[in-house]
């Protein structure tokens, strides 16, 4: 009696065991969703940056953003114009870019009054934009920095104050163009069949699907 007790308690010490090792084993699913938000907010300093060469085509002004040699910045370009020609480099794997005028090499950043200006060193927070896809196919470009606070343009061309724009505005919206005469991609080629020596199994296929 006394043996088949202690078998007994045995037993149930390497179960409770058992399931002690199977809690701490045991751990939550990865939220994917939140890894990718938390790594937007962060510069990726390991991952090859994708660098992209167009324009901004502002929705009010219709002209081109351009970044000229006394570091200021409107929306008075014309199509082609070699100032508006904007090298845009990822921050991160998301979608938060910097731009710099390919012409003067100057980024694009926000002061603290939410003025345009540029700069030779675009490292800081306040030269990163987020690009956003709007509804009606326009990007908005929000400052990192300064949430809430756009990149904007007047009719005229004039750059707008951050602090006094809001997404739904038409200022804010920007249509990405490439510039005049800039190719992307080779020449499409023609498409060529190859024509394959015929084995022994594929003579019996292709005689057997002609019966």
């Amino acid at each position: 009696m006394l043996y088949i007790t202690s078998m007994l308690g045995y037993l149930l010490m390497h179960l409770f065991v058992i399931c002690l090792q199977a809690q701490v084993t045991v751990q939550s699913p990865p939220n994917f969703t939140q890894h990718v938000r938390e790594q937007s907010l962060v510069t990726d300093q390991l991952s090859r940056r994708l660098i992209r060469t167009y324009q901004l085509y502002s929705r009010t002004s219709g002209k081109h953003v351009q970044v000229l040699d006394n570091k200021k910045i409107n929306a008075m370009a014309e199509d082609g114009d070699p100032h508006a020609k904007l090298i845009v480099e990822t921050d991160t794997f998301g979608s938060r870019v910097r731009i710099k005028g390919a012409e003067t090499g100057y980024y694009i950043c926000m002061n603290k009054k939410g003025k345009l200006v540029g700069k030779t060193n675009g490292r800081g927070k306040d030269c990163v934009f987020s690009e956003i896809v709007l509804e009606n196919n326009y990007t908005a470009l929000q400052n990192a920095k300064y949430e809430g606070w756009y990149m904007a343009f007047t009719r005229r061309g004039r750059p707008r104050k951050g602090s006094k724009t809001r997404q739904h505005q038409r200022e804010v919206h920007f249509m990405k163009r490439m510039p005049k005469g800039h190719h992307t991609t080779e020449p499409h080629k023609r498409f060529e069949f190859i024509n394959y020596p015929f084995n022994r199994r594929s003579k019996r296929t292709r005689y057997s699907s002609s019966r």
